[in-house]
């Protein structure tokens, strides 16, 4: 073989090594690229939480109080529920009932129609609702949390539903409310409001 012959093969050998180079990196990077995807796929879009079932600050559109006497209350509101749904898709979910309490004993209630929260939003709902102490024991706190002026409720609910991601992946979630507001009998205003 010729030295030209030689230097060609060489070349050509050469050309090929680079060829075979350029195809494994990029077949590589193809690979890593795919990789990070499904794992930004896995660890960000499908995972799924549980929205946030939360009471906002309301105003009391009527508050009567008893007397010492005679304690007692009835109030009215419409409570603001809001859903807060921080999943990739939408959060449909049924029926659901809230439980307003004082003391541990039920003093009223709202209904929470079934609906749709969308991907990365809040959907806010006003639900009527009308509180009455009537079915409180005599025992209660009753008198002398109306002298000190302040009335502490309580408002617990639970909501269920399906969150779906893609138009595929769907995932059942249940979320809690568990909210304590206090309401100045004196300003008929609420006071406080924590939600856990």
């Amino acid at each position: 073989m010729s030295k030209d012959n030689e230097s060609l093969h060489y070349m050509d050998e050469e050309a090929r090594r680079k060829k075979k180079m350029k195809w494994t990196i990029g077949i590589v990077a193809f690979v890593i690229f795919q990789v990070v995807q499904a794992l930004f796929f896995v660890l960000v879009i499908m995972k799924f939480k549980s929205p946030k079932f939360r009471v906002a600050e309301f105003e009391v559109q009527t508050l009567t109080v008893g007397t010492q006497a005679s304690p007692s209350f009835a109030m009215t509101f419409d409570a603001p529920i809001q859903i807060k749904n921080t999943n990739w898709g939408p959060f449909k979910y049924g029926v659901s009932t809230i439980n307003f309490t004082y003391g541990g004993v039920q003093v009223g209630q709202t209904i929470i129609p079934k609906s749709k929260a969308n991907f990365k939003s809040t959907k806010k709902i006003n639900a009527p609702v009308a509180l009455s102490s009537s079915a409180l024991p005599s025992s209660s706190n009753l008198v002398s949390e109306l002298s000190s002026g302040i009335i502490t409720l309580n408002s617990q609910g639970e909501i269920k539903g399906k969150i779906t991601v893609m138009f595929m992946f769907k995932k059942t979630k249940t979320s809690q409310m568990n909210c304590t507001m206090a309401i100045n009998t004196t300003t008929k205003a609420v006071q406080s409001l924590s939600c856990k």
